[in-house]
């Protein structure tokens, strides 16, 4: 049969699907470009925040009316499976808990065909190293989704990586719930886990993914050893959440503003050019004036490459979702400003890299044509040109703005 992986979420989930989708192959099943031309969807659902939830409900009901056989996965297969089944009886709900049945659950239902070579080789590849985490942030629905952490046996992460590399992928994204607290159950750290991949010869880049700053303090040298290595992109996402210590502590961060700057200027003293991403939430309950003019100072201070503003949303089975709520006016009202700060942050770090030069990476088709190319900081560049994704080129800088660089390809 006909099948399409329709992934939503955090970069772990895309893993995931990309993972479900190479089973499928296994299984006889022939994959297509898009849910349209397919018999079978796997919808990959994400249910962070309310308005993904009910665009995943709105998908369900999409597909149902389609006539599309659905296999619903991720993190709303976990704690709201009692939606998917109402609205698409009979379907297969298998959560990331299930996957190791994943297969067997396919071939019952849907039969087995023979294996094809599809012959396609990502440039990009995603690889989970873990499930689950070690926190207990009052807001989050994710790690009712997800369990404790589960990290996975390094041997089979460096085969899969090894797999890839050979295969011909340039890009392996390594990505985790909270990648910092990888090897915690198992007696060893994301560091080690590096080196470990990083003996494998070859031109290609690692991202490493997300980490939260109280996971990442205590493995911090051993990480950035790994970035001696040019093949590994200097580029970090911790997320903050909150300028202020007394909303970190409602939300259960374990961490202080000092401790995340901290951690940021020992990353800066080694390495000044590595990129910084980080999160924000507007609007966490209770939070005051002040707290909000702290997030919106920390913005300034901490002059992040990237920063993501997310409005809260209050979850079901959260301790957030019984804290007094704040009005939805100010919530949007402080969404707006900081998002607006983020902006003229991020576009005037991204003006001071103009003329500047690097090698980078084409990695992808933007929607206009042009292709992206990253720098050795993770740093988008979009060219203007038809370029063959997986090559290496030398760009100068030539524009910048808020989300974004603009460069031309030096012949």
């Amino acid at each position: 049969m006909k099948f399409y992986v329709e992934s939503y979420g955090c970069t772990m989930n895309f893993g995931e699907g990309e993972e479900l989708a190479e089973r499928m192959v296994a299984l006889g099943h022939v994959p297509v470009p898009s849910a349209d031309d397919a018999d079978i969807v796997i919808l990959n659902t994400c249910t962070v925040v309310e308005t993904t939830e009910k665009r995943m409900i709105k998908r369900m009901n999409e597909l149902k009316i389609a006539g599309k056989e659905v296999i619903v996965t991720g993190c709303m297969a976990k704690v709201q499976a009692s939606r998917a089944m109402v609205r698409l009886p009979g379907s297969l709900v298998i959560p990331p808990q299930e996957y190791d049945s994943f297969s067997d659950a396919v071939s019952q239902k849907y039969g087995c065909g023979t294996p094809i070579d599809i012959g396609k080789t990502p440039i990009t590849a995603i690889i989970p190293i873990a499930q689950g985490c070690r926190g207990n942030c009052t807001y989050c629905i994710t790690r009712f989704a997800r369990g404790a952490l589960r990290s996975y046996p390094a041997e089979k992460i460096k085969a899969r990586f090894d797999e890839l590399i050979d295969r011909g992928t340039k890009e392996i994204l390594i990505t985790a719930q909270d990648t910092g607290c990888y090897g915690i159950d198992t007696g060893t750290d994301l560091g080690e886990l590096l080196r470990l991949l990083l003996t494998k010869e070859g031109e290609y880049k690692v991202r490493i993914g997300m980490m939260n700053p109280n996971s990442l303090k205590p493995v911090l040298d051993s990480v950035l050893d790994a970035f001696e290595d040019p093949r590994v992109y200097r580029f970090l996402h911790i997320p903050v959440q909150s300028g202020s210590d007394d909303v970190l502590d409602r939300m259960k961060r374990h961490y202080s503003v000092e401790d995340f700057m901290s951690i940021v200027g020992r990353i800066r003293a080694r390495y000044p050019d590595l990129s910084i991403a980080t999160d924000l939430i507007a609007g966490f309950p209770e939070e005051t004036d002040e707290d909000h003019r702290k997030s919106l100072a920390l913005i300034e201070e901490l002059r992040a490459d990237t920063i993501n503003i997310t409005r809260f949303s209050p979850r079901p089975g959260t301790v957030a979702f019984k804290m007094p709520q704040l009005n939805g006016r100010i919530l949007k009202e402080r969404s707006t400003e900081l998002t607006d700060m983020k902006n003229r942050t991020e576009a005037d770090v991204n003006s001071r890299l103009v003329g500047r030069r690097y090698r980078a990476l084409v990695s992808e088709i933007s929607s206009d044509g042009s292709v992206i190319a990253r720098n050795e900081n993770y740093r988008p560049i979009a060219i203007k040109e038809t370029l063959e994704l997986g090559t290496y080129i030398d760009v100068e800088v030539t524009e910048s703005f808020s989300t974004y660089l603009v460069g031309k390809r030096l012949h």
